[in-house]
């Protein structure tokens, strides 16, 4: 995957404008920690090569992590 962070962050963002950056680097940060502690990533490619951090925001930006908690109801 050639796709820089700024990149991924910023498609997710677009993706989701009711998201900030701090509330995307919490999602992030907490999909890495559930990586870190033996959670399978849900793309095709090797965890051992690429930081917990980049796969998270990748999985993030791809779709395949939902980010719940931080949309007020209307």
């Amino acid at each position: 995957m050639n796709i820089k962070i700024e990149q991924l962050t910023a498609k997710v963002l677009e993706a989701n404008p009711e998201l900030d950056r701090y509330q995307l680097s919490l999602a992030v940060a907490k999909r890495a920690d559930e990586l870190v502690n033996g959670a399978s990533s849900k793309l095709s490619v090797s965890a051992k090569e690429i930081k917990p951090t980049d796969l998270a925001l990748m999985e993030i930006a791809e779709g395949l992590v939902s980010i719940k908690g931080f949309v007020e109801k209307k």
